[in-house]
């Protein structure tokens, strides 16, 4: 959470979505810039997070997903 709102440091799954935020961008000639989609990321990884940890019951580290 410490990435909501633009600042604090992104963990790998707000890293690897905008990785391919990024990508889909390029390929259909679309910029995406990365400052103005991080709180929406951030809620889009958190969800992800809690849905695994539910489910599975296993924590996702916090370097992963924090």
């Amino acid at each position: 959470m410490s990435a909501q709102g633009g600042a604090g440091k992104q963990d790998y799954g707000d890293k690897g979505l905008e990785a391919v935020e990024k990508k889909v961008g390029q390929s259909t000639g679309h910029q995406v810039d990365p400052n103005k989609m991080r709180g929406t990321n951030e809620k889009v990884t958190d969800k992800a997070r809690g849905m695994f940890e539910s489910s599975t019951g296993k924590n996702v580290p916090d370097k992963v997903s924090n």
